[in-house]
């Protein structure tokens, strides 16, 4: 999920950089989403983790 984040942000730097200011901006909206989106994905795994699996052992 990060590798396609980091993706689309290099995209729109390069959109940005061709002076395609609303794809960009698009690209950038959506490197944003995946971003927060992996993080929040990160966060839950991280807490079940420590909560979930020791339980089981």
């Amino acid at each position: 999920m990060l590798k396609w984040a980091l993706l689309f942000a290099v995209g729109a730097l390069v959109l940005a950089v061709l002076g395609f200011g609303g794809l960009a901006g698009a690209f950038i909206d959506i490197a944003q989403i995946l971003f927060w989106l992996a993080v929040v994905i990160a966060v839950v795994l991280f807490v079940l983790g420590f909560t979930v699996y020791k339980k089981v052992t």
